[in-house]
């Protein structure tokens, strides 16, 4: 698979759609403000991606309830890797638990993320040849956010906000979910750096939208508060239920 291949499908794909739903929502909207176009897109891009995002959220559930049954596994088999790889194996394949399935979400939402970034950073206004034969052209794009911010240029506070909400979304997601030896020095160390990467992450987010369009920044907030909200529903409907250590 070569790489224009890999190009023209990302175009055609994702881009593209992106790009018309974006502008086919500006066209709906009152007032035609790109801020809150970009606000509708991020939550029907959350909504679409949503089933996923359980499924992952209850793989993490099952996860936790086999931990016992690895960490036996592990301790039993630890001179025998290839028998405890077996073993391990079978024990995800009884429980109809597959561990690779909770990068999905992340596999969907990441190329939707490189999107939006080339998107946004290239501009609206000279790619109105991708729209659909079907989407009205408008005659100006504006990239004014509620008549305060120019969504094409850096925003510091915009920034700041984005920040914000990814402390709010690390805030509400378990931490070491699924483990129960507390004792373990490598729950204590992850645990250390999870802690840490709570608050360096928003550190990080405001630092890069600092450099970039404050669409892309607007984006990454409403996606934050979105995700934030989503892992408190999630949280609430489908508690953690630590495993008992036997």
């Amino acid at each position: 698979m070569n790489l224009s291949f890999i190009g023209e499908f990302f175009q055609i794909f994702l881009y593209q759609p992106l790009f018309n739903a974006l502008v086919l929502i500006y066209n709906l909207l009152p007032g035609h403000d790109l801020g809150l176009a970009v606000i509708a897109l991020t939550f029907i891009i959350k909504l679409s991606t949503l089933p996923l995002n359980v499924r992952a959220f209850k793989l993490q559930q099952a996860m936790a309830r086999i931990q016992p049954q690895l960490k036996e596994a592990q301790k039993q088999y630890k001179d025998r890797p290839a028998e405890q790889a077996r073993v391990m194996s079978e024990i995800f394949k009884k429980e109809k638990v597959n561990p690779w399935s909770s990068f999905v979400p992340l596999l969907i939402q990441f190329p939707i993320l490189i999107a939006l970034y080339q998107l946004f950073l290239s501009g609206l206004w000279g790619q109105q040849n991708h729209l659909y034969s079907f989407i009205v052209r408008p005659e100006v794009i504006s990239p004014q956010f509620l008549g305060l911010v120019d969504l094409s240029q850096p925003n510091l506070w915009l920034a700041i906000l984005a920040g914000l909400g990814q402390l709010a979304q690390s805030l509400v997601t378990p931490l070491n979910p699924g483990q129960t030896d507390k004792d373990d020095p490598r729950y204590q160390i992850n645990k250390m750096i999870q802690k840490q990467m709570i608050f360096f992450l928003p550190f990080l987010t405001v630092f890069i939208l600092l450099k970039l369009p404050s669409a892309l920044g607007l984006y990454w907030l409403a996606t934050s508060f979105l995700t934030a909200g989503q892992q408190y529903f999630l949280n609430k409907r489908y508690p953690l239920v630590e495993p008992s250590s036997k």
